[in-house]
């Protein structure tokens, strides 16, 4: 999986809410390919999926309060997306050059930790044509998508409900959409009054 992965192919894998489409962020091969895949606009970004602090740290994120809290909380790894900046130390990798933000995301699935651990950070997007329905087993992404990926991973039907996002970027975090973990929660957890 990993290797095909490196090749700069495109797998469809399982995550722990639904499945997505994953690429390498250095391969402008196989992200143009993701792309086309989902019919998804190029003027919006891919989010990173990484495996673990240190692979988030090597990407130059500013963690902030909100996101060390995030960071802290039950919830991480697992269904919780945070959009975040970056500190200039010359450690942000050249493929996120010129973004302002980025939306990264520890999964608590094992299978993806795995393929994590051994491709380093990677783009990853849920598996569905852009703006359309989340699709809870393979059969009916595969129907869906423009083309098929190179390599597919099938666990059975998932849930079809996506990570919670959170920009922490602002002050007070803003809960941008609410999926698996509820904006009252998120809100409890970050201390902030609405």
């Amino acid at each position: 999986m990993a290797e095909i992965i490196l090749a700069e192919g495109v797998a469809l894998l399982p995550t722990d809410t639904v499945y997505g489409l994953a690429v390498r962020p250095d391969s402008p091969t196989a992200i143009d390919r993701l792309f086309a895949m989902k019919g998804r606009p190029r003027e919006k970004n891919l989010p990173v999926m990484v495996g673990s602090g240190e692979q988030l740290s090597e990407l130059g994120v500013d963690i902030n309060e909100a996101c060390s809290r995030c960071l802290a909380s039950p919830y991480m790894p697992g269904p919780l997306t945070l959009a975040v900046g970056f500190v200039e130390d010359g450690r942000r990798p050249a493929w996120l050059a010129g973004r302002d933000e980025v939306a990264v995301r520890i999964p608590a699935h094992p299978a993806m930790l795995a393929i994590l651990a051994q491709t380093g950070p990677l783009l990853v997007t849920s598996a569905n044509i852009s703006g359309g329905p989340t699709h809870e087993n393979v059969p009916s992404i595969l129907s869906s998508l423009l083309f098929e990926p190179d390599v597919t991973v099938d666990r059975g039907p998932l849930s079809k409900v996506p990570s919670t996002l959170v920009n922490c970027r602002k002050d007070p975090p803003v809960v941008e959409r609410v999926g698996v973990v509820s904006e009252t929660e998120i809100l409890r957890m970050l201390n902030v009054d609405r």
